[in-house]
């Protein structure tokens, strides 16, 4: 299954030039076909794949000599060169939206709780891949301390990297929010995760393409809701460029 749809993108991307995991299918009759297809092959998987079923795990001597970053290399603003420069000893992560128990927690709490560590693939629609090992707070334990409400659907990850003066955001459906792969990551290689890959936290939803692993995050909302963030299709570049919200590999 996920060698298909692999095979599906790039057949479907053929002809067409991907940049730094910014550009994606132009608008026309190959996205609107991909876009038809997008809750189908989402559906589809979930049904032969168990919702707990891991993405492939590597080890060490497998880690990619050079990992490049993609989208952002940094959220350049005052606030964000101020809170790189206390190394982060103010930044928060906020919960909020359809909780019971809003939270803003601080990075080094997040440290503190029970962490997970794993050795994964990124792979970006530009066609590259790489392994690189990721330690962080599994997101399921961040929302059972907020409490989510029954009602709710999607997790919004609010992010302090700007296209000009819009703020980066993405979104998972709560399936991804509590898989065991699903981590804040604070440390990336054994080491505290540098800013080019989106320190002091990133997503890692390791079933997913690049473009979903949102980066300097800062804020999560849960929603029932996405047409309430952005231009209602679930990410910045779902928004502006046609990249579809369903990610799955």
């Amino acid at each position: 299954m996920t060698l298909s749809r692999r095979r599906m993108i790039a057949g479907l991307g053929a002809g067409l030039t991907l940049g730094g995991c910014q550009k994606i299918l132009e608008t026309g009759p190959v996205d609107a076909l991909a876009t038809s297809l997008d809750g189908f092959t989402m559906e589809a998987q979930r049904l032969v794949v168990p919702r707990t079923a891991l993405a492939r795990e590597y080890t060490l001597a497998e880690l990619s000599p050079v990992f490049r970053a993609n989208g952002s290399r940094t959220a350049d603003t005052p606030a964000y060169r101020r809170h790189l420069a206390e190394n982060f000893a103010n930044w928060r992560l906020t919960v909020t939206g359809l909780v019971n128990n809003p939270l803003s927690l601080p990075v080094s709490m997040l440290q503190q709780m029970p962490s997970r560590t794993q050795v994964t693939r990124h792979d970006c629609v530009e066609g590259w891949s790489a392994i690189g090992q990721w330690t962080g707070t599994p997101l399921k334990l961040i929302l059972a301390m907020a409490g989510v409400a029954s009602v709710a659907r999607y997790i919004v990850f609010e992010c302090a990297d700007l296209f000009g003066d819009t703020p980066y955001y993405e979104s998972i459906d709560l399936i991804e929010a509590y898989h065991p792969q699903t981590i804040l990551a604070w440390q990336m290689n054994g080491e505290p995760l540098p800013e080019r890959h989106g320190a002091p936290l990133r997503l890692r939803v390791e079933r997913q393409l690049g473009y979903k692993h949102a980066k300097f995050v800062h804020g999560i909302v849960v929603t029932d809701d996405l047409g309430r963030f952005g231009a209602g299709k679930g990410g910045f570049w779902e928004d502006r460029a046609g990249y579809q919200w369903w990610a799955g590999i």
